[in-house]
């Protein structure tokens, strides 16, 4: 019996934390999901256009705009340490990592869904 107990609760002690999923109003999302999905392109086109009062818009908005900042900071962190090797490595690992939070952007903003990107996600500037 109290083994049993010990590893249900390592069970629950190893589940992973998920990123906070904020409720988006259905007909907010039906409007405004091409400027959530164009804003990864260019972050600041949903606050240029009809949808800067979407809570929806301004959100993948702000995610966009901190993944830009992730990115550019961390090409020139990683081009002054190029004189030291390890430079490269921080690139690849900035590189491979925007383009994988560009990807999970574009899909959690396709699917309606307002999921703060991991690590950097809960940065807010645009939305508060």
């Amino acid at each position: 019996m109290e083994e049993q107990n010990n590893t249900q609760q390592t069970q629950q002690q190893a589940q992973p934390t998920v990123a906070p999923v904020r409720q988006a109003d259905p007909a907010d999302v039906e409007k405004n999901k091409t400027m959530a999905i164009l804003a990864y392109f260019i972050f600041f086109l949903p606050l240029i256009t009809d949808s800067k009062d979407s809570p929806y818009a301004k959100f993948h908005a702000n995610q966009s705009l901190i993944l830009l900042m992730f990115t550019v900071g961390g090409y020139i962190i990683s081009s002054i340490l190029t004189v030291i090797l390890i430079g490269f490595l921080i690139y690849f690992v900035v590189m491979i990592g925007s383009i994988v939070f560009w990807i999970m952007g574009i899909i959690n903003a396709s699917n309606g869904k307002m999921t703060e990107l991991p690590l950097i996600g809960g940065i807010h500037l645009l939305d508060k």
